[in-house]
Formats: C-alpha cells, sequence, structure tokens
C-alpha cells in the first residue's frame, strides 16, 4: 500500500485541539493583589443630564422635548453648548428617515459644537442577511 491514511492522525489532532480548548481557560490565572488606600476621590460621573437630539418620522428635530426648526438648529445648540461641560449628545433618528437628513443634523451637531456625537439604537432588531447585503 503506497498510500498514507490520514485518518488517524486527524483524530489525534481533534482530540488534541479539544484538549487544549478545555485546558487553555484553566491556564489564565490571576494573580491575588491588595491594591494600597488614597485620600484621591473616584473620578466624577455625569453630573448633567445626557443632552438629546431626535429627527421624528415627519423630519421634525427636537432637542430633548423641545421642537427646533432644522435653521435655527445649530444656534440653538452653540447656545446649549456654551452652557454645558461636556461635548456629548444622543442621535435618535427614525429608521423611516432618510440618510441625508440624519447626516445634516450630524453636520449641525458639529457644528454647533458638539463633536461627540453617540447614534442611539434599538437593542434586539433586525440583522442584515445575505440578501440584505
Amino acid at each position: 500500500m503506497s498510500e498514507i491514511n490520514i485518518t488517524p492522525f486527524v483524530d489525534v489532532m481533534l482530540v488534541l485541539l479539544i484538549i487544549f480548548m478545555v485546558a487553555a481557560p484553566l491556564l489564565t490565572v490571576g494573580v491575588p493583589v491588595e491594591l494600597p488606600k488614597t485620600a484621591a476621590n473616584a473620578l466624577p460621573g455625569d453630573q448633567e443630564e445626557p443632552l438629546t437630539v431626535t429627527i421624528t418620522a415627519a423630519g421634525e428635530v427636537q432637542i430633548m422635548t423641545t421642537p427646533v426648526a432644522r435653521d435655527q438648529l445649530v444656534g440653538k445648540l452653540r447656545a446649549i453648548a456654551a452652557e454645558r461641560e461636556t461635548d456629548r449628545v444622543f442621535l435618535r433618528a427614525d429608521g423611516a428617515i432618510s440618510y441625508e437628513v440624519v447626516m445634516q443634523v450630524m453636520g449641525a451637531l458639529s457644528a454647533g459644537g458638539f463633536s461627540n456625537v453617540g447614534l442611539v439604537t434599538d437593542i434586539g432588531g433586525p440583522t442584515l442577511d445575505a440578501a440584505d447585503r
């Protein structure tokens, strides 16, 4: 017989793979360390209520719950940015709104002094399948 039978080799490799997969998490050991005590205060959390800008399905823009015309958005955002400590803002947009409208509002947020923009989404929404790509 001049051929090499690789079936036993594959069996051994699969068994070794399973052994290493089970043993690898057990090899990571934490080192017990007693951290020193200091008089330093903890880092401050966000004391401000997060600023939220919403684009409704009708295309209306709201800062928190106050409706704002799009041509007045940058001026209002600059006034708000002058009073706030952080430049964090959350942008919520209805799924029916076009990408262009969302980008225009994001541009207004940037021009208004907010560079830290978080896009709010719903968890557990639909995912892309092969037909959507």
